[in-house]
């Protein structure tokens, strides 16, 4: 018997933090190139893209908690 096709969409939001190691001025290189890799698989794998959340500045080494 044949599958269904799935037609679900799913909708996702895309999250990028700031490596320790990047001290660009600006939007840093590490944030450019998470993206693009974030985009890519959501791409390959159907997911559409509602948002962004970045975190540059803060590195996971930053211990104070930001809301």
């Amino acid at each position: 018997m044949k599958q269904p096709y799935n037609t679900t969409i799913y909708n996702t939001a895309l999250y990028m933090r700031l490596s320790r190691d990047d001290e660009l001025q600006g939007e840093s290189g590490s944030i450019q190139t998470q993206r693009m890799m974030l985009r890519q698989y959501a791409a390959e794998h159907g997911l559409n893209v509602i948002d962004e959340y970045i975190d540059d500045g803060w590195s996971g080494t930053n211990f104070v908690e930001v809301r």
